[in-house]
């Protein structure tokens, strides 16, 4: 059973094969389908390079002719009748029809005329008496000739040169003689392309081949053709070029619209293009959108780099990713990119930064959402100290002018001068790298006034000393001198007592 199907199917492959076997064409020489009688026509068979064999049968009315004379893939014809050929098993060429007429003028015609061939018709006399001039009508219309000599050249046949010919030839003025009708026939060179794609409603993102598909005939099988690819209003898809097709690596929704191609000879004595192609891409909507945190938990310090990546698992071309935070109208970012994938990255997060964040995709369907996630930042321990040391300089500095203030405003007295070169001003309170405290052991101390009876309850003493703690550049490191040294409290040391007279 195995093996009878086995070669049911070597027959059927067999079969199609047959079938596709290329066509063997027939050329003459002279080109004319038309001679006097008593002349010859070389016929010669071609297509042998398509099969292994220099085997011909040629064929007169249907019938095999074995009295010509045959050599190799010729045959010389000497009678009127439809010759064929056929090479070993090929498929039979198209006839040939030659007439070797008895007529005194006849004409000549080529046997084989393709759409961008030159067309040559030559109206001939038998005999040796010349014809001077010739006429030559179309459907029954005058052709004009201008050409200098008696044939009529077309340089560029179309198919609307098909139909019935015939010529007047002239031997004087008075005298000349009428050819019989023969029918001429442009055939097409190649049909219009039609352009083909393995898939007229590609998926965006995705790559297209079109195909600009067209077949010459066997007997015009190595003419060069080119081609070239367009959209809508002639948006130029490639230039004209050998190949028959066209890889469009990405196509997006925005390149749906009509699609064509033409095809043209080298020469371009033919040009065809094809019907429109509608191409319509399709869109995937996103879904199943995701956030993602770097670091991963939502944990970060200030200072420290946040990303927010946003990500979808389908969804094709141009996607707006946008970030939100929850309870919120704005969002904190957004990008637009052909792209399942986008990051947003916060470069020196603060503790403000903490709440709850989600993201968005849309591209063009609506938005989709993620879930939502939370992100804590925490402040550095060293930073806060840090604050705390400023404040208390800070405080100092506060206290300091209050007090001076002070003593300006209670002892200022009118007709007094303020003995400004008497006053003993205390140095910066925190320069540069320098914590500052009022010393336990007290200086020289210097009279407020000189010109004035104070009484036991006035102020009239002050100092403030400085010490300086060289700074490392660690805030903890500097408070913990401080209190080593028992500095623990920031203080201004007021005397009552009156210095010696001297």
């Amino acid at each position: 059973m195995l093996l009878w199907s086995s070669l049911l199917i070597l027959a059927a492959v067999s079969g199609q094969l047959a079938t596709t076997r290329p066509q063997p064409v027939i050329s003459l020489d002279p080109p004319w389908t038309t001679v006097f009688e008593g002349q010859t026509v070389i016929l010669t068979c071609n297509g042998f390079h398509l099969y292994n064999t220099t085997k011909t049968i040629w064929y007169y009315d249907n019938k095999i002719e074995t009295q010509g004379e045959v050599m190799e893939n010729t045959f010389v014809a000497h009678k009127s009748g439809k010759y064929k050929c056929q090479i070993q098993d090929s498929p039979h060429s198209d006839a040939v029809n030659l007439v070797f007429a008895k007529a005194s003028v006849i004409l000549q015609t080529p046997y084989s005329v393709f759409e961008g061939d030159t067309l040559v018709l030559r109206c001939q006399k038998r005999g040796k008496e010349k014809l001077v001039a010739a006429k030559y009508f179309h459907d029954g219309h005058h052709l004009p000739n201008s050409n200098q000599g008696l044939d009529l050249i077309i340089p560029q046949a179309s198919l609307n040169n098909s139909g019935h010919y015939k010529c007047h030839g002239y031997e004087n003025q008075n005298t000349h003689f009428e050819s019989d009708d023969r029918i001429i026939k442009i055939q097409e060179l190649f049909p219009h392309p039609e352009l083909k794609a393995i898939d007229s409603e590609p998926i965006e993102g995705s790559p297209v081949l079109l195909s600009c598909e067209t077949q010459l005939p066997l007997a015009r099988w190595d003419t060069p053709l080119q081609f070239i690819f367009f959209r809508d209003d002639m948006v130029i898809l490639s230039d004209w070029n050998r190949s028959s097709e066209l890889q469009i690596p990405t196509i997006w929704i925005e390149n749906s619209g009509l699609y064509g191609c033409s095809a043209e000879t080298l020469t371009h004595s033919g040009y065809k293009h094809s019907s429109l192609l509608e191409i319509r891409v399709q869109r995937i909507p996103v879904s199943q959108v995701s956030i993602e945190i770097q670091p991963p938990g939502g944990q970060a310090s200030e200072g420290e780099k946040l990303v927010l990546v946003c990500s979808v698992v389908e969804g094709t071309g141009e996607t707006t990713f946008s970030w939100h935070r929850e309870n919120t109208r704005k969002h904190v970012g957004q990008k637009t990119q052909r792209s399942q994938r986008a990051e947003l990255e916060i470069s020196n997060i603060r503790e403000s930064h903490t709440g709850k964040y989600y993201c968005t995709a849309d591209n063009g369907f609506g938005p989709v959402q993620s879930e939502v996630v939370n992100i804590t930042v925490t402040g550095t321990p060293g930073k806060r100290n840090a604050f705390v040391a400023v404040g208390t300089c800070g405080g100092f500095f506060i206290l300091l002018a209050v007090a001076l203030l002070y003593y300006y405003w209670r002892w200022r007295k009118p007709g007094n001068d303020f003995e400004r070169e008497d006053i003993r001003r205390p140095p910066s309170p925190c320069p540069r790298n320098s914590y500052h405290s009022i010393h336990s052991n007290p200086a020289e101390q210097q009279p407020v006034y000189s010109n004035v009876n104070p009484k036991e309850e006035d102020l009239e003493y002050t100092e403030v000393q400085i010490i300086q703690i060289e700074d490392n550049g660690n805030a903890d490191t500097l408070m913990a001198s401080l209190e080593d040294q028992g500095v623990s409290v920031i203080y201004s040391d007021v005397k009552m007592e009156l210095p010696d007279p001297s």
